[in-house]
This record gives structure tokens, C-alpha cells and sequence, in this order.
């Protein structure tokens, strides 16, 4: 069942163990390894399929009428699973069947710190079983859920984050383009130039030949592949704005608008928090510093008070997003009340990349509050619509 405001470290939803299927899947690439707490049954079955998701649902119904069978009235069916590889479309497809499916994060599942602890799927299934029956109980702390998308939600993040893996090929593609003229002696060609495939034939080593062909014709494939990522950019960029003009307010598009009227925040990074971050529905400014993993880690034992740094627990690019849009606020909206407390902070002798951190938090909860309510963070400039 949803969770309100993505509370979902406890389940609000009173638990009926009498009557209730309680089934965890440990999911891998070659069997589904299901194991079930079975109200009226002594035995905790288990039983492996192949990844297949109409043998689960089978499966389940098998176990419901062997619970009815043992005299006990089945009026919920629980499936829970780790989050993965396969992504959250089990979820949604076993849901569009009435089955209650959740999905958890893996890594708030507590395990045990021994150095060679024994780790198999059957002992796996085990500790599944175990932290979804106290999540179901209510009791915090045995494991957290993850909020499931709706296709269309996540077919929305496809575009930035394709963006993102292409202009790392192009990244790549340049530097090894001047790794290989370098080795040959040369430097200061630029690989981005218009004209640099036909730059390259007048190019010269430091003795005067011209590049060898083994290496002339590697850096002429490369430029064909970099023109390609480019054009796949551009591709990218060109649909994703034509999809803002004709469907302003379909989707996240009415947020990642609100967001780009501000001054030195571009459509790529609006487009990255709308979906990523304020798509959900977060309960409030600590839940949204805390999703993109802006929050402390504090080690505290006995005398010892110290920070390790960021918890870095949360969405990963969402986090690299706002620090690099915190360096870039403090340029593009120099007068505004929270470029100013950098400042001051920094003139006092705090730390430069300290600061830049709190700064991205805070600007982070200052976006949140502005797509939320509208309320416009002071002293920031906005651009005309």
C-alpha cells in the first residue's frame, strides 16, 4: 500500500500475520530464489524459479490456498525484493495484479560485521524475511523501502542521464585524442574545432614528418566517433526542447520551466532535479537534503566528537548536480541572502569546500521550497519568461 509523503521506514498499515502471505525474492540474473512466511503451514517453504514473473504469481496463489486450506482467511499477499538490476518493473506488474509488492534498499538491511560472515541466497531469503516482517510490524530501523516510479517517471530521467553518460564518452574521446598527439610530440590541438579533422593533415612532429598513419588514422576514427556523441547531444538537447514548447505542462516539464527562470540555472540541471529530486514527495527539507545525501555523518564515542564528512547516501547525481550548481550560484547571483552567508562564512575562516557543501544544501532546500509553494529565495534574480 502507498506511504504517505515517502515515510517509508515503517509500514503505517496495521499487520495480520493470521492472514497475511508474507513472501521475499532474492533476485539474480539466472533464478528467482523465493522464500514465504505461510499463515496455517509449520514449514517455511522456498522454492526456485526461473526469472519468470507469471511462475511467481502462481507460486503465490499456490501458497494462499494452501494457507486457506489450513483454515486460515488470506486477505493480503506481501512480496518484497531488493532493489537491483531488474529495476521496479516486478513491482508495478505484480501491483497491477493486487499483490502488495515493495522494494528495498539494500543497503539499509542490517548485516552482520563478522569478516567472513557466510553468505549464501538461502541465508540471504533468511534476513529478507526477517527485516520485512518487523518493516511490516512497524518497527523502524530493520529496513527502509524505495518509492516506486511510474513507467512514465522514469522514462522522464532517460534523457539527462543518457546526456550525462554521452558527454563522459565525449570527455574520453578528447583526452585520448591528445594523449595520442602528445606521445607524437604535439600539443595544443583542439579536438572540439569544426575543422579539426582537416587541421589534423597539417599537423607536424617537433622532427618535421607529418603524424604516422597507424596513429593518423586512429585520431580520424576517433573525430568520426566524437562528431557522432556530438550529434547525439544535440539530438538530445533539440527533442528535449521541443518537448518543454509543445508540452509545457505535462509531466515534470512545468517544474523544469519554474526552475530555468532562474538566473545561472540552465535546462540540464533543471531538468536533472525536477526528475531526480522533486518528482517525490518529500515530507520536508530534512527528507530532501537526506534523498540527495547532503547530510552529515557524524562519529561520536566516549570523548571523541568528529564529522567524517558527507553521508553521501543518497542520489548520487543529484548531489553532484548541486555542488557544481553551488559554484556556479555564487557568480550568477552574487547579491542574493545565501551567497552572501557564503561569503560571510568564508571571510570568518571557514573552509572554501566546506562551505560550498552547507551552501549546496541550503540551496537545495531553498529550490525545493520554491517549486513547492513558490516562494522565491531572497535576493535571487530571476530571468524573464
Amino acid at each position: 500500500m502507498p506511504q504517505p509523503k515517502d515515510d517509508l521506514s515503517r509500514s503505517l498499515v496495521a499487520l495480520d500475520q493470521n492472514s497475511t502471505v508474507i513472501t521475499a525474492v532474492e533476485l539474480s540474473s539466472a533464478t528467482w530464489l523465493v522464500g514465504g512466511i505461510v499463515p496455517g503451514i509449520a514449514r517455511d517453504p522456498l522454492k526456485k524459479l526461473t526469472p519468470n514473473p507469471d511462475a511467481l504469481l502462481k507460486l503465490l496463489h499456490r501458497w494462499r490456498d494452501e494457507a486457506i486450506n489450513a483454515g486460515r482467511k488470506i486477505n493480503r499477499i506481501v512480496v518484497a525484493f531488493e532493489a537491483g538490476r531488474d529495476g521496479f518493473w516486478l513491482a508495478r506488474w505484480l501491483r497491477a495484479r493486487g499483490i502488495e509488492a515493495h522494494v528495498i534498499h539494500p543497503t539499509s538491511i542490517p548485516v552482520s560485521r563478522e569478516q567472513r560472515r557466510a553468505k549464501t541466497d538461502r541465508l540471504d531469503i533468511e534476513l529478507l524475511k526477517r527485516a520485512i516482517l518487523g518493516w511490516l510490524r512497524g518497527e523502524k530501523k530493520h529496513c527502509t523501502m524505495a518509492a516506486i516510479p511510474t513507467l512514465e517517471e522514469e522514462d522522464a530521467k532517460r534523457p539527462h542521464r543518457e546526456r550525462e553518460q554521452l558527454v563522459g564518452k565525449r570527455t574520453g574521446i578528447v583526452n585520448r585524442i591528445k594523449a595520442a598527439l602528445v606521445r607524437v610530440g604535439i600539443r595544443g590541438f583542439n579536438p572540439k574545432l569544426r575543422h579539426a579533422l582537416q587541421q589534423l593533415a597539417t599537423l607536424r612532429t617537433p622532427e618535421g614528418s607529418p603524424i604516422p598513419p597507424n596513429t593518423l588514422a586512429e585520431l580520424e576514427r576517433e573525430l568520426a566517433h566524437l562528431r557522432f556523441v556530438n550529434q547525439q547531444i544535440k539530438d538530445i538537447e533539440d527533442a528535449r526542447r521541443t518537448q518543454l514548447e509543445q508540452a509545457p505542462h505535462h509531466g515534470s516539464n512545468d517544474k523544469v520551466l519554474q526552475l530555468e527562470q532562474i538566473r545561472g540555472l540552465g535546462i540540464e540541471t533543471a531538468d536533472m532535479l525536477a526528475n531526480e529530486v522533486f518528482c517525490r514527495d518529500l515530507r520536508d527539507q530534512r527528507a530532501a537534503a537526506r534523498y540527495v545525501g547532503l547530510t552529515g555523518s557524524p562519529d561520536e564515542s566516549g570523548r571523541r566528537r568528529r564529522e567524517k564528512g558527507l553521508a553521501k547516501a543518497g542520489n548520487a547525481r543529484a548531489r553532484r548536480g548541486m555542488i557544481q550548481l553551488a559554484w556556479r550560484f555564487l557568480n550568477h547571483q552574487k547579491d542574493s541572502a545565501l551567497a552572501q552567508w557564503y561569503q560571510a562564512r568564508v571571510a570568518g575562516g571557514k573552509k572554501r569546500t566546506t562551505m560550498i557543501v552547507a551552501l549546496a544544501r541550503k540551496l537545495l532546500i531553498a529550490l525545493w521550497r520554491y517549486v513547492t509553494t513558490g516562494e522565491v529565495p531572497q535576493g535571487v534574480v530571476l530571468c524573464a519568461a
